[in-house]
């Protein structure tokens, strides 16, 4: 299969039907797909073949949409890039990937200099926003009507798709290299999941398009023929604008998305009963933004994807039928129908249920690899077995349950402590809204369990408080020994939280950091 293929049997089947809603420009099926076919033809004008590498710089769009169809098209490979990202990790990517075409958007085109300062070489720069046409750049629209429409190359299977960069342990960014075979193997087996995307029904793009948790709801719409209703960013009162305004049966929002779209003033005045499906990762929803989702959105069911770039990015379902099982819902589910799941000890034996160690998946949606890092490559994969870095447990049903990432485990007086137990607990106090626990050094302990909070608007709690709380429910070491409050916490651009960042505020002279944070699925 081919990711393009969706639209060739979407325009046979419905050409008029609406395929883009942006702002006040609506496309149909049979339009976008001129626009593609045009777009793909541009690209090979300007120079690109067979899996030249074609960047994306820029804010959600129908011009994203279209242009992640007619890289492949064109016979291309598509490397989105991560719009939260510095000059200097930018750069990196553009040069780590051999990118020479990148579309950027009126958001971004101020970075040019300081990009091509830092020796990327762009011998073709597509403007694709609308505020004016940067000197040096090709104007997208006015290539998409100078350009014929060329032939699909319909490449598919295992040729690659796109180059996915996210954290590395190096420091520098890992570019993962995802095959047609593993997004669609990944988009088919969450649709098989169930509660995913209706069919024919409207998908919200508010979460970023650069990322795979977006690309792969982009895709499974692609499928069941969504409208794609987009969002350039998040933002509370836009999502609840789109979803009235456009009746939204679908969309994926983190849990601190979520979290902001249920605590915004104006939520009242929207009629959200169209929304159908809610995906959200990254992590477990508490049970009290849970039940105020739910009557938020009165006819919606809650959906878990659990997962990681890697993967493609979805490894565990967690249904709406599981969320109703109050002892499921710190689950992150159970294998999706395309993958394959086990938790493995230290030399990679499958542990027995119940038993905590590393989170290892296997099926044709694990990537091809990461790009120039063969060692890093082979560590991940290790017989056909992509190894995550997450720290879980599998219950006897085959429930997967999340403890941490390896690496942000917690050693304090040489007792080992999950941060995601601590956050549990914090997580049931009514005034909290969000927290975080770190380790931070101690002279005495080594490390010394430290939560980051962001309280409820209007409620308040004291760190006794909290640290009582956690007293009452688990062992006096797992306890907070310090408590922080905080407005907001840092998240990624898939909306999970940055550890490295509350660490990083921690460490002293002579201590040093290590790792990154991923921000995904």
């Amino acid at each position: 299969m081919y990711v393009t293929q969706a639209l060739h049997r979407t325009l046979q089947q419905q050409p008029g039907d609406m395929m883009t809603i942006f702002a006040d420009r609506v496309r149909t099926v049979a339009e976008s797909a001129e626009r593609v076919s045009r777009l793909a033809g541009a690209l090979r004008e300007v120079g690109t073949g067979p899996g030249e590498r074609v960047g994306i710089l820029a804010l959600n769009s129908d011009r994203y949409h279209e242009s992640l169809l007619a890289v492949p098209w064109a016979g291309d490979v598509v490397v989105p890039i991560n719009t939260r990202w510095s000059a200097d990790e930018i750069a990196y990517a553009l040069r780590d990937s051999g990118t020479h075409v990148l579309l950027v958007d009126n958001e971004f085109v101020s970075m040019l200099p300081e990009l091509r300062q830092r020796r990327v070489d762009l011998s073709t720069v597509i403007y694709c926003g609308d505020v004016g046409v940067p000197d040096g750049a090709l104007d997208y629209e006015r290539l998409i009507e100078a350009a014929d429409s060329v032939p699909d190359a319909r490449r598919g299977g295992t040729d690659l798709f796109g180059v996915f960069y996210t954290g590395g342990t190096t420091g520098q960014p890992k570019g993962v290299m995802l095959s047609h075979d593993n997004v669609l193997i990944s988009a088919l087996g969450t649709l098989a999941g169930g509660d995913f995307v209706s069919p024919l029904g409207r998908y919200l793009h508010a979460a970023p398009m650069f990322h795979l948790a977006d690309i792969v709801g982009w895709i499974g719409g692609m499928l069941v023929g969504s409208t794609h209703v987009i969002v350039p960013a998040f933002t509370p009162d836009g999502v609840l604008s789109a979803v009235s305004q456009h009746r939204v049966t679908d969309c994926l929002l983190v849990p601190t998305m979520l979290q902001m779209v249920v605590d915004s003033p104006e939520l009242a005045e929207h009629d959200l009963s169209s929304v159908r499906n809610i995906v959200y990762g990254a992590s477990p929803v508490s049970e009290s933004l849970l039940e105020r989702a739910q009557k938020a959105f009165p006819e919606a069911g809650l959906m878990q994807a659990y997962g990681m770039t890697e993967l493609s990015p979805v490894a565990t379902v967690l249904s709406q039928s599981d969320h109703r099982e109050p002892g499921l819902r710190r689950a992150a589910g159970r294998a999706a129908p395309h993958s394959e799941v086990r938790i493995t000890d230290d030399e990679d034996r499958e542990v027995p249920r119940g038993t905590v160690g590393e989170i290892a998946v296997r099926g044709d949606h694990v990537m091809v690899g990461y790009l120039n890092l063969p060692d890093e490559t082979a560590r991940a994969l290790r017989d056909g077995w992509m190894h995550t870095g997450d720290a879980g447990y599998m219950d006897e049903r085959g429930y997967v349950f999340l403890v941490d990432r390896i690496k942000d485990m917690i050693i304090t007086g040489g007792e080992n402590v999950y941060s995601a137990e601590v956050e549990n607990v914090l997580a049931k106090h009514p005034a909290v809204a969000s927290c975080a626990v770190i380790g931070v050094p101690d002279a005495v302990l080594g490390e010394r369990v430290h939560a980051v909070v962001v309280l409820q608007p209007g409620r308040s709690a004291s760190e006794e408080e909290l640290r009582g709380l956690c007293r009452d429910h688990i062992a006096r070491y797992k306890t907070p020994r310090s408590v922080e409050f905080t407005d907001a916490l840092p998240v990624s651009g898939a909306g999970k939280v940055l550890k490295r960042a509350l660490r990083a505020r921690h460490v002293t002279d002579g201590q040093a950091e290590g790792g990154t944070d991923d921000g995904d699925t």
